[in-house]
């Protein structure tokens, strides 16, 4: 197997569906970790090679909890992904991040119960720094992108990842938001700090669909949906100039993740 792809994306909603890109192909993948959500599409968009991963699968029929995300970060690796893009679905702890914004993620805080977040195995242990989770490189990028096209996107955002499927209680929703967090979702963890042992750069693109429910309304999935498939266009926008933006070489240290990180 060629490993040529330079990007990978999680998600695939939007470019995915479009037909923009050339040379499409299915690849199915087998990793020591079981299979990925789905077969992978790989194929050519402005000279660069892609790969989208739904990591719901392509007809979401796997809940947070049960995707296998280790198999998802292998399966790009193998294909030669150094760059990760994770578009995804959170709700609002904040007045002022409206449903409909953006936000662009730089901390976590991790509520999840049972997810295997790690690499390490026996005779391998892997301590890796997650001080910082994400790409500067491609956070700075994605912000030159948004202000470019006008959209609202909350930066420096932090995210609480619960474990789901279900959505919290109003004590839980309270208590998230007294930590300061913004925005509240069910994927990002252990997505991006497997990406980071994978010394892959990652961002996550965080669509706002909704107020948590600390703001007296339940949440809906009815709602969310509603919500994300306004902002199809917008993420897809974003997506196609941010992959024109992505430099062929990396300038950040995400490639030298584990040089002190294993004993």
């Amino acid at each position: 197997m060629e490993k040529d792809v330079e990007i990978g994306i999680f998600g695939g909603t939007g470019i995915y569906d479009s037909g923009l890109l050339e040379n499409a192909q299915e690849v199915d993948i087998d990793t020591p970790y079981g299979k990925p959500s789905d077969t992978i599409t790989v194929g050519i968009f402005k000279g660069r090679k892609i790969a989208f991963l739904p990591r719901h699968g392509k007809k979401h029929t796997i809940p947070p909890h049960m995707i296998n995300f280790k198999a998802n970060i292998w399966a790009f690796k193998e294909l030669g992904v150094t760059r990760i893009i994770a578009p995804s679905a959170v709700g609002s702890l904040k007045e002022e991040l409206e449903p409909g914004h953006f936000a662009l993620p730089s901390q976590f805080l991790d509520f999840t119960k049972s997810r295997d977040g790690s690499f390490s195995e026996e005779g391998r242990v892997i301590h890796i720094s997650v001080a910082d989770p994400f790409c500067p490189e491609l956070q700075s990028l994605v912000l030159q992108v948004t202000e470019k096209q006008g959209l609202k996107m909350h930066k420096d955002c932090t995210y609480v990842c619960i474990e789901g499927p279900r959505f919290s209680t109003k004590a839980e929703s309270k208590l998230y938001r007294f930590t300061g967090a913004d925005i509240i979702g069910m994927t990002l963890v252990p997505e991006c700090q497997l990406a980071r042992e994978a010394q892959m750069c990652y961002v996550s693109i965080s669509t706002v669909t909704d107020y948590d429910v600390w703001f007296e309304k339940p949440v809906t999935a009815k709602k969310v949906l509603e919500t994300l498939s306004k902002n199809v266009e917008k993420t897809k926008t974003i997506l196609t100039e941010l992959i024109d933006k992505i430099p062929k070489t990396r300038s950040c240290s995400c490639a030298k993740a584990l040089e002190e990180a294993e004993f």
